[in-house]
Order: C-alpha cells, then sequence, then structure tokens
C-alpha cells in the first residue's frame, strides 16, 4: 500500500434511487474529488473499488445491498478459450491504436449512435451527448494515467474504449462501438486487447468494473479466467482483500 495520504476536495453519497441494474433494488453511489489523482493514488483507489468517470471517483455503498462485486483479471495466468480465440480471429482486419483520449466529431457520432442502439436494445434512458458533456463527463482534467483504444475498420472509427493505466492495473472504464460490428463480438475483442496491453506492460491486472451475478448484462466479465473478486469495501487505510471465486 502506498503511504501517500489520498486527501479529497469533496467526499458525498447521492439520495437513494432505483438500482440501474437491479430493478428491485435500492443504489447509493459515494463519489469524490481527490485534490491530486496520479497513477500511484489512483491505483490505490482502484485497488479498493473505486472507479472513475471524469473528474470524479466512484463505487456503491448501497444500504441493504452488497451484490456490486469489484472484478480483476489476472493477466499473466489468462488464456483465451475457444471462443475468444475465435472472437480474436474474426477481428483480425480491425486496426488498433492506442494515445491519449481525445474528443472529435466522428467520436461523438459513434457514441451517440451506440447510445441509440442501447436505448432500442436495452431499454437505455433516451440521450445524445455532446462534445463538452462528453469531455465533461468522461475525460474531465487531462489525467496523466489516461488513455484510448481507437479501433478502426478500413479507416472507419468502429470502437472506442478509455481505459486508466495505474501503478496496479489497467482498468476499462468505457467502450462504445458501431452497432454494426455487434455480430462480431466487439465487447469481448476489446477485453481481449486491454488483456494483451496490460501483459505488454507488465501490469499485474485487468479491472473490469463492478460485477453482479444476477446481471445477465454483466455476465461475460466472469467468462475471463482467472479473476479474482474484490470481497468487502474498504478504507484507504485498510487492505484489500481479493481472492478467486468458488465454482
Amino acid at each position: 500500500m502506498s503511504s501517500a495520504r489520498i486527501i479529497d476536495v469533496t467526499r458525498f453519497m447521492t439520495e437513494p434511487s432505483t438500482c440501474s441494474y437491479l430493478r428491485n433494488e435500492t443504489a447509493c453511489l459515494e463519489y469524490r474529488v481527490p485534490w491530486e489523482l496520479n497513477s500511484e493514488s489512483y491505483g490505490e483507489l482502484l485497488r479498493r473499488g473505486w472507479r472513475r468517470f471524469g473528474n470524479y471517483v466512484f463505487r456503491p455503498q448501497c444500504r441493504a445491498c452488497s451484490k456490486c462485486r469489484p472484478l480483476r483479471v489476472d493477466v499473466n495466468r489468462f488464456r483465451p478459450s475457444k471462443s475468444q480465440r475465435r472472437t480474436l480471429k474474426r477481428n483480425q482486419h480491425v486496426d488498433i491504436s492506442f494515445g491519449p483520449p481525445g474528443v472529435s466529431d466522428e467520436r461523438i457520432e459513434l457514441f451517440n449512435r451506440y447510445h441509440s442502439d442501447m436505448t432500442e436494445r436495452r431499454g437505455w434512458s433516451e440521450h445524445q451527448t455532446s462534445s463538452p458533456e462528453y469531455a465533461d463527463g468522461f475525460l474531465g482534467s487531462s489525467f496523466e494515467f489516461a488513455g484510448e483504444f481507437l479501433y478502426r475498420d478500413a479507416g472507419r472509427l468502429v470502437g472506442v474504449s478509455l481505459v486508466d493505466i495505474s501503478n496496479c492495473g489497467l482498468s476499462s472504464m468505457y467502450f462504445y462501438h458501431d452497432p454494426d460490428w455487434r455480430p462480431l463480438g466487439p465487447g469481448t475483442f476489446s477485453v481481449l486487447t486491454e488483456i494483451e496491453a496490460a501483459r505488454r506492460q507488465g501490469l499485474a491486472h485487468l479491472y473490469l468494473g463492478y460485477w453482479i451475478h444476477e446481471n445477465q448484462s454483466m455476465e461475460y466479465k466472469a467468462r475471463f479466467r482467472p479473476h479474482e473478486l474484490m470481497q468487502s469495501w474498504v478504507d484507504d487505510d485498510t487492505e484489500p482483500v481479493w481472492s478467486e471465486p468458488e465454482d
């Protein structure tokens, strides 16, 4: 654990609301804005189940439910399954580049197409983002540990994966893609890409955010093995416990 103390500009809880993952549960999120966030300090938060969006880091702190479990993949021990190898083969034609995250018309257009498709297929609330809203909500300040994978098919942008690279692992923050790419398994392909990127950089884990056993849309995360689940929420000065689930 880092000896550096993390000082917050602000820290607060949201009001209870209907959970977007389990409709019969009530959700609360705890937010904080650290005074200074670098690869080391964010890595310590990440190991304790925090996630970043924009300038905020957050974690579930639901009063009557503890089903959200942070999940991370053991990068060095991971071996793709037969199905995952087929996904890699189907997407050999896709060009991948990595760099700092940015905002552009093609990103915004792709994001809005993806969100419209998810509204139709998954019942997401209707919403179209703008360049300022995208920059504020997803990118925030120019964090030195933030990165972005761009996926192109014959030069056309078909996918964007926003990630954070800390000293303890790579965090998969958000992925959106062209709905027409969906039959080739872009979600699985992006995770496999991030696992390989983490391995090449000598990182131990890929953090995939939260996993809920009862939520079908999160089922794919458990297919990347071996993986570990964080056992309970802890404070900054307490070492977290991660362990592999029992089959």
